[in-house]
C-alpha cells in the first residue's frame, strides 16, 4: 500500500480539523476553499435560507465569533477558542450571570467518559449551551458564573459542493459525504478526505461510468440535493456510497441500502470480504447517515455505506476524543482502498458468454498446459471456471463470489479468453 498517500490524507485532516463547521456558515466555506485546492473543478453552490426542499427548508445561517464561561474569580474556565465543541451548535447569543445551579442546566457532559467533551446541537430550536468534560463539570465551585456567546442567526445560505468526473457512459456512481460537523476526525473529516482522494484516483484513468461526488451538510443537504436533481439521479445512478467514519484502524463495516441487493451492496460486500473478511455487516435498521435520504421510499437510489468503525458504535463518537490520534494515516488509506476495490468491482462487472458450444479446446490456443499433471490444473482453474459459468445470464461479480476470488484478479483471465475469441461481452 502507498503509505505516503495515507500521510497526505492525514495532513489534509489536520488542516481541516480546527475549522468550525456546521449546517451553514464560514467554517463550511473555508473547508471548501481548502478542498478546492485538491479538486479545482469542484462546483460550490449557495442555497438561500428558506428554500423549500420536500418537507424541509434550508435553515438560517449561523455564525459565531466568541463564546466562554467565566468562573467566580473572573477567569475563563470554558472557551470556544480552545475547542469549538465547547459550544452547542447553533447557540443563540447570550450574556448572563448565573448561579452554579442555574449554569448546570445549560451544561452537557458524559458521566462515563469523564475527559470527553460531547458534541451537541440545536439546529431547529433556539437554545444555547456549553459542552465540557464531566471531570471539569464536577470540579466547579458554587458562585456566580458569566455565560457569554457572541453568535448570529441570519438570512444567508447553505453551502454545498459537487463534482462530476465523466466516464465513457453517462450512467453514474454517486459518492456522497457530509461536511457539517466541527472538530471530529472520523465522524466528520474522514468522509470528505477519502472522497477527495478517491476523486483524484478516478480522475487518473478512463472509467466506464461517470462519478458524481457530493459534499453536503448531513440530512438537509442531501434532501436538498435530491429535490433539485431527483429525475437525473433516478435516471442515471446505478450505484452509490455514503462515506463517513472511514478513517480509524479498528475494523471495517458495511451498511446496506434499504433493498440490500443493489450493485453497490454487492460490490461493497465483495470488496470487504477480500480486504477484511471479519468486517461487520449491519442492517438498514442501523442506519443513521444520509443513506436514510437516498434510500427513502420514492427515492430508492442504490446507495450503501462502507465504513471503518460505524457511527454510534465506537465510544469516541460525537466527542472530542474523535480526534487526529483516533484517525490515522493507515486507517484513512484502508478506507480509500475499500472504496477503490468497490469501484473496481463495479467497473469490471460485465456479463460474458462463451462463443463455442460445449467446452472449447484450450490446448490448440496455447491456453492449457502441455503436460497434464495434478498440480498443473490449478494454474488454469480460473480460466476453466470462467468458461463454465459464462452463459450470458451470470455477471462477473456473481462468478467471482461463487469462486471466492476477487473480481479484480479474474479480470486478466477474462481478457485472455476474450482475446482468444472464447468469451464475448453481452
Amino acid at each position: 500500500m502507498n503509505t505516503n498517500k495515507g500521510i497526505e490524507m492525514h495532513r489534509l485532516c489536520t488542516r481541516l480539523f480546527p475549522l468550525n463547521r456546521s449546517l451553514t456558515g464560514e467554517g463550511v466555506r473555508q473547508t471548501f476553499k481548502i478542498l478546492s485546492e485538491y479538486m479545482p473543478d469542484l462546483n460550490i453552490h449557495e442555497v438561500p435560507t428558506g428554500t423549500k426542499c420536500f418537507d424541509w427548508e434550508v435553515p438560517e445561517e449561523w455564525g459565531i465569533t466568541e463564546a466562554y464561561i467565566e468562573g467566580p474569580d473572573g477567569k475563563k474556565i470554558v472557551d470556544f477558542a480552545s475547542n469549538n465543541l465547547h459550544v452547542v451548535g447553533y447557540s443563540i447569543p447570550v450574556d448572563q450571570t448565573l448561579s452554579l445551579e442555574e449554569l448546570q442546566t445549560k451544561l452537557h457532559s458524559i458521566e462515563h467518559m469523564p475527559d470527553a467533551i460531547p458534541y451537541v446541537t440545536s439546529y431547529y430550536k433556539d437554545d444555547w449551551g456549553f459542552c465540557i468534560s464531566d471531570r471539569q463539570r464536577k470540579s466547579l465551585k458554587p458562585g456566580k458564573y458569566r455565560a457569554f456567546v457572541d453568535s448570529e442567526k441570519k438570512l444567508g445560505h447553505m453551502t454545498y459542493g459537487d463534482l462530476l468526473v465523466p466516464g465513457k457512459s453517462k450512467e453514474e456512481v454517486l459518492i456522497s459525504t457530509y461536511i457539517c460537523h466541527p472538530s471530529m476526525a472520523n465522524n466528520e473529516l474522514s468522509g470528505p478526505v477519502v472522497a477527495t482522494f478517491l476523486a483524484e484516483w478516478i480522475n487518473s484513468f478512463d472509467t466506464q461510468y461517470s462519478y458524481r461526488f457530493v459534499f453536503v451538510p448531513e440530512t438537509i443537504g442531501s434532501i436538498y440535493y435530491i429535490s433539485e436533481n431527483f429525475h437525473h439521479l433516478k435516471d442515471k445512478v446505478i450505484a452509490g456510497f455514503v462515506l463517513t467514519c472511514i478513517g480509524d484502524d479498528r475494523t471495517y463495516s458495511y451498511l446496506p441500502s434499504r433493498k440490500g441487493n443493489t450493485l453497490a451492496d454487492r460490490a461493497a460486500k465483495h470488496a470487504l470480504k477480500h480486504i477484511f473478511p471479519e468486517f461487520i455487516e449491519y442492517s438498514f435498521l442501523d442506519r443513521g447517515s444520509d443513506e436514510r435520504q437516498y434510500c427513502s421510499p420514492g427515492v430508492d437510489l442504490p446507495v450503501a455505506s462502507i465504513l471503518r468503525s460505524k457511527y454510534h458504535e465506537y465510544d469516541e463518537y460525537h466527542t472530542s476524543l474523535d480526534n487526529l490520534d483516533f484517525v490515522t494515516p493507515s486507517g484513512l488509506l484502508g478506507g480509500l482502498t475499500a472504496l477503490k476495490r468497490s469501484i473496481e468491482a463495479i467497473e469490471t462487472n460485465k456479463t460474458y458468454r462463451v462463443t463455442h458450444c460445449c467446452e472449447p479446446q484450450l490446448g490448440k490456443r496455447n491456453l492449457y498446459p502441455n503436460l497434464s499433471k495434478a498440480k498443473s490444473y490449478a494454474t488454469i482453474e480460473d480460466r476453466m471456471n470462467l468458461l463454465a459459468y459464462s452463459d450470458g445470464t451470470v455477471d462477473l461479480l456473481e462468478i467471482a463470489s461463487l469462486l471466492n476470488r476477487p473480481i479484480w484478479e479474474l479480470c486478466s483471465e477474462v481478457n485472455v479468453l476474450c482475446d482468444a475469441g472464447l468469451l464475448t461481452e453481452c
